[in-house]
Order: structure tokens, then C-alpha cells, then sequence
């Protein structure tokens, strides 16, 4: 697995965690953008071709 989307997912339940049990201050709701951004944007490149192939 792709470390980018296991950092992703732990940012995303360190702010479940964080907002669901306390008074989480306004700045946590980064980890959710930020969460968010990378596991779509690491999908999107995983699946994006390298680039045209050379004919030999």
C-alpha cells in the first residue's frame, strides 16, 4: 500500500478522534482537508499512465 494513503487515513482518524471526543479547536479541520486531498490525489496518480511508450 501506498505510505501517502496510510498517512492520509491516520490523518483523517486522528481527526475523527480528535473532533468526535473533545472541543477540537478550528485548525483540526485541516487534517480532514488535508486527508482527504491526498488519498484522491494519490488514487488519481496511481492510476494515471507514466507517459506514451517508446516504439523500439
Amino acid at each position: 500500500m501506498d505510505p501517502y494513503i496510510i498517512a492520509a487515513v491516520v490523518m483523517l482518524v486522528a481527526w475523527a478522534g480528535v473532533t468526535f471526543t473533545t472541543g477540537a479547536p478550528g485548525w483540526m479541520n485541516l487534517f480532514l482537508t488535508a486527508g482527504v486531498f491526498v488519498i484522491i490525489w494519490r488514487i488519481v496518480v496511481r492510476r494515471t499512465p507514466s507517459g506514451p511508450k517508446s516504439k523500439p
